[in-house]
């Protein structure tokens, strides 16, 4: 008979081998693990926040005028619900994904290592390679669960407390309340992905450091560490690489015409990184000898400041390739986007104060982007925009020249942020024909354009 510490070790748990008598089979031992992670106390506080959270900020919203103008959408959050899901969805994939992925899968391995039950699973007619699925699947079942319930949440909360009226895209489009919903549905299905693989970089994190604290904050500092690196340098190589900006591609939904080439690259590089991870952890699981006395504590030590080390290395070599790649930020595509932008936006204010706009008016507009630092090119928050309107006008002079200028922030992904002071487009909070307070849609213009054309 083979005795227990035999069915431990390495060669009688490698993948390969043909299972000896009948045992538990991945589903059941996928059972097993979400019973266990839905009896933490974490997960279901987890899940508490991904059902409450959004309903209680949209609550909020609605009893305050003040509105969140640094994200995307944030000044339209009390004119359309779908706006509070998409500021949602913004701060999610910041810090909230990451956050679920490390809460769900940070102690699935090492929590074995804790308690001291490798042996005992192992010698329970389960191969280790089912082990490894059944808990990865379990992992990743819920984390899937909870961005969708928070999906439901914010979407249910903002159409609760704001309403299903039509959105603003980021180009200036009026979007009808079912395309709206349509688009905010595909842009929290876009997230799922990136969020799988911090999954399974919270599950290497577990396994290699035995540590469930370090497996439930090693995605939230690789998050931090991606933002940091997203914000410097003017390539393009890098920042496509990371996985953390696949959080963000959904905005091309939003476009017009909408843009899809950045969603497919995103996509594509969290299948990379799911896929890596998920091959280390099986090595590593692979390799490992549970029948023996385990590692000494020092030696955890010397490993844990070897992938310190490594960790800090990678960092800088990151950092050091950002310069890497052809500049998509340029002058000539921030003025393609924020002119015709403008002009959409311009009719929607005059109808907004009661003043008859035939359809299809067009300004003419001379744009002239620039950066207050030098240069022409690259990401940053010292863009200037002055756009010359030439009003037409009764007279001699056909067209009265006026300009506008925009104060403008552009990310890496090619999204921006304009802000005009009130001189010409006037205060953020304007009041319609029936005296209600509307937000002016020319104070603040958001906008995004494609950096892959």
């Amino acid at each position: 008979m083979t005795s227990a510490t035999a069915q431990v070790t390495r060669g009688d748990a490698t993948p390969g081998r043909r299972r000896a008598r009948p045992g538990p089979r991945i589903r059941d031992i996928q059972r097993a693990e979400r019973r266990k992670l839905t009896a933490q106390l974490s997960t279901r506080l987890l899940a508490l926040v991904c059902a409450l959270g959004p309903l209680a900020f949209a609550g909020l919203l609605s009893l305050q005028n003040g509105v969140p103008a640094d994200t995307l959408f944030g000044v339209w959050v009390h004119s359309s619900g779908y706006a509070v899901s998409l500021v949602v969805l913004g701060f999610s994939g910041s810090w909230g994904f990451p956050v679920i992925a490390g809460v769900l899968a940070g102690d699935v391995f090492s929590g074995e290592d804790r308690h001291g039950t490798w042996k005992t699973v192992l010698t329970r007619s389960a191969l280790r390679r089912d082990v490894y699925a059944g808990k990865v699947l379990a992992a990743a079942e819920l984390a899937v669960g909870l961005v969708a319930l928070a999906a439901v949440s914010s979407t249910v909360g903002g159409l609760a407390f704001t309403g299903d009226q039509p959105l603003v895209g980021l180009s200036g489009t009026m979007l009808s309340p079912g395309h709206s919903l349509e688009l905010v549905a595909l842009s929290w299905a876009a997230s799922v992905l990136p969020t799988l693989a911090f999954v399974a970089l919270a599950l290497l994190f577990s396994l290699a450091t035995r540590n469930g604290i370090a497996g439930a904050v090693g995605p939230v500092i690789v998050a931090l560490v991606m933002a940091l690196l997203d914000l410097i340098g003017n390539g393009t190589w890098v920042h496509a690489a990371l996985v953390g900006s696949a959080f963000s591609d959904w905005h091309g939904l939003f476009a017009a015409p909408p843009f899809l080439q950045p969603l497919l690259v995103g996509s594509l590089v969290s299948v990379v990184w799911t896929a890596g991870g998920l091959a280390l952890c099986a090595r590593m699981l692979g390799r490992r000898d549970f029948a023996g006395a385990g590692a000494p504590r020092a030696a955890r030590w010397t490993r844990a400041g070897a992938l310190v080390v490594i960790a800090v290395a990678a960092i800088g070599l990151l950092a050091a390739g950002t310069q890497l790649g052809p500049t998509t930020i340029t002058t000539r595509r921030l003025q393609a986007s924020l002119t015709p932008t403008f002009n959409r936006l311009a009719p929607v204010q005059q109808r907004e104060l009661g003043r008859r706009v035939p359809v299809g008016t067009r300004l003419r507009i001379q744009p002239t982007c620039l950066r207050r630092g030098g240069g022409a090119a690259g990401p940053g928050d010292d863009w200037t925009c002055t756009l010359d309107v030439f009003i037409p006008q009764a007279g001699i002079e056909p067209f009265q020249q006026t300009p506008v200028t925009y104060d403008m922030s552009v990310q890496a992904n090619g999204c921006y942020k304009a802000t005009s002071p009130p001189s010409f487009v006037g205060q953020q909070l304007m009041r319609d024909t029936h005296g209600h307070e509307v937000v002016n849609p020319l104070y603040t213009i958001y906008g995004c354009f494609e950096t892959d054309g």
